[in-house]
C-alpha cells in the first residue's frame, strides 16, 4: 500500500491555484507553514479552504519570516533583535503565531512543530524542555478548540539523534497527560534521503513507532527539492518502474515506504498532480524497493 498524495506548498508560487487543482484531484490534505511564500500562502489558501471544507490542513510553528519577527516584538513575544533570528520555540511566540495563523487560514487541523532540531545546538536536554513546554502551549490550544492537534515535522531530528519518536510520547504524556494531543510527525522521505525507507523495510524506525504509536506518518520532499529529478539516470528510472518518467519513478519510490500516510507533493500543476496520483497508484513491493536502495547503496 503506498501512501496518499496531499499538497505540500513548500516553494510554491501560486499555492491558491496549486491548492484548487489538489483538492479537485482528491487531496485530504494540504500542508502549509506561516514563513512559506514570504508569509503570503496562509492568505492565498484560505478561500480554498473554505471551498473544500473535508481537506484538512496541517501549518506549522517555529520559522518566521523578518516582518513576522517583528510583529511579534512589537507584540511583545519575542525578545527585541530576535526579528531576524527566524526561528523561535519561546511559549509565547508559538501561542502568538498558532492564533495568527488559525485566524488567517480559518482553522488548522495539526500543528507540526517545525524542525526543533535547528535549537539547542545539540544539547537533548535544552531541546526536550523546549518541546515540552511547545507541547503544553499547543496543548491549551487544543482544549480550547482552536487546533485539532500537534506534531514535529523536522528535517533531521529522527536521523541526527535529536530526539526519538518514543522520547516525543514521553514529552507529550507530561505536557498534556495521558489524554495527549500529539497526532503526527513528518520527516523527508526519498531516494536521497532514504533512510527513513530502509529502516521502515526491516520493521524499526520513526515511521514503524510513529505508526504502532497510533501517530499519522506524513513525508515531505520527495523529489528533495527538485534535485532528484537532474540526479536520477534514465537506466535508474527504467528499473524502479519500467516505461515511467523521472518524478513518477522518485514519487514512486517514496510512496513505497512502509508505515507512511501521506506524502506531500509540491505539484503546481494539474499534470503534477496526475504525475503524482498515477505514481501512486501501484506501489513498490517491499522486495522491489529494497532491491532499488541496494542499486543506490555505495558499493
Amino acid at each position: 500500500m503506498t501512501a496518499e498524495p496531499a499538497l505540500g506548498t513548500h516553494r510554491l508560487r501560486a499555492a491558491a491555484a496549486a491548492a484548487r487543482t489538489a483538492c479537485e484531484g482528491g487531496s485530504r490534505w494540504i500542508d502549509t507553514a506561516p514563513n512559506y511564500g514570504g508569509g503570503t500562502v496562509h492568505r492565498q489558501l484560505r478561500p480554498v479552504l473554505e471551498e473544500f471544507p473535508a481537506v484538512r490542513v496541517a501549518t506549522k510553528t517555529g520559522f518566521y519570516t523578518r516582518a513576522q519577527g517583528e510583529e511579534a516584538v512589537e507584540a511583545g513575544v519575542l525578545q527585541a533583535g530576535l526579528a531576524e533570528a527566524r526561528h523561535s520555540l519561546a511559549p509565547g511566540f508559538i501561542d502568538w503565531q498558532t492564533r495568527r495563523s488559525t485566524a488567517v487560514l480559518g482553522r488548522a487541523d495539526v500543528v507540526f512543530v517545525h524542525n526543533p532540531e535547528t535549537v539547542g545546538h545539540g544539547d537533548r536536554d535544552r531541546l526536550h524542555a523546549e518541546l515540552r513546554a511547545a507541547f503544553a502551549v499547543l496543548e491549551d490550544l487544543v482544549g480550547s478548540g482552536l487546533i485539532g492537534g500537534y506534531g514535529v515535522a523536522t528535517w533531521s531530528g529522527f536521523t541526527e539523534d535529536a530526539f526519538t519518536v518514543f522520547e516525543l510520547l514521553t514529552l507529550a504524556r507530561e505536557a498534556g497527560g495521558p489524554g495527549h494531543h500529539l497526532a503526527a510527525v513528518q520527516q523527508p522521505v526519498s531516494l536521497v534521503m532514504a533512510h527513513p525507507i530502509t529502516r521502515a523495510l526491516d520493521g524499526r524506525g520513526s515511521l514503524v513507532q510513529a505508526r504502532s504509536a497510533g501517530l499519522l506518518t506524513f513525508a515531505s520532499a520527495p523529489l528533495h527539492g527538485g534535485e532528484l529529478l537532474d540526479l536520477v539516470t534514465p537506466e535508474l528510472v527504467e528499473f524502479i518502474r519500467p516505461s515511467t518518467d523521472p518524478a513518477a519513478a522518485c514519487l514512486l519510490a517514496a510512496g513505497s515506504c512502509p508505515s507512511l500516510d501521506v506524502l506531500f507533493v509540491s505539484a503546481s500543476t494539474h499534470a503534477h498532480w496526475d504525475t503524482a496520483v498515477s505514481a501512486l497508484d501501484d506501489p513498490l513491493t517491499d522486495t522491489e524497493l529494497r532491491k532499488v536502495l541496494d542499486v543506490l547503496a555505495p558499493r
